[in-house]
């Protein structure tokens, strides 16, 4: 039964996490956290970070990772197969359409309207981890007295590295990675 819970939360995922990775935060974040309780905010954290740092798409990544430690290397090919499945299928039938259709001005229009949803739902998947990583809370939760000031100091460095010196993001997850480990244990925090 737990494989196809696991199938079905996936699946759902896969069908409707339109606008690619960081669209579909929210989407595996009610799935794993809120219907299911698979794991808790914090879990969930981590899960993002280890979706994140390893190479593939991060709604493949979250399944692989959610299914092995829901039910083993079972677990971990049956939320793969659910995330994936829905996105072969739209895309073979999506793609047909497109290549028919692309000159039709209603076509155009659809996918311009679509563009500020994603816009939307990337925004607010990045808005709840930055609330989480700073705050260790929701936006509704959230308490200035509970800011973490190294979080913090690490987020503004990692964004000036970003932005202004164009720095490779997978320098910087690591270098971030170290960073924090070396702060948090000269600290003494755990």
């Amino acid at each position: 039964m737990i494989y196809l819970r696991l199938f079905w939360a996936f699946f759902q995922i896969g069908l409707f996490s339109f606008g690619g990775g960081y669209a579909a935060v929210p989407l595996i974040q009610s799935q794993i956290v809120e219907a299911n309780h698979w794991l808790d905010m914090s879990q969930f954290a981590d899960l993002i970070t280890i979706a994140e740092m390893t190479p593939g798409p991060i709604v493949v990544n979250c399944a692989t990772f959610v299914g092995q430690q829901i039910a083993g290397l079972p677990g971990a090919i049956v939320c793969t197969l659910g995330s994936v499945f829905p996105s072969l299928v739209i895309v073979l039938v999506l793609s047909w359409l497109y290549m028919k259709f692309r000159n039709l001005s209603t076509v155009q229009g659809v996918l311009t309207g679509l563009r500020p949803a994603i816009v939307a739902m990337i925004a607010s998947a990045g808005l709840s981890l930055l609330l989480l990583a700073l705050f260790n809370a929701s936006l509704s939760d959230v308490v200035l007295s509970d800011f973490r000031a190294v979080e913090g100091v690490i987020f503004v460095v990692c964004l000036v590295l970003l932005r202004k010196f164009k720095m490779n993001p997978i320098v910087i997850i690591f270098g971030s990675g170290i960073v924090g480990t070396v702060v948090y244990l000269a600290l003494g925090v755990s």
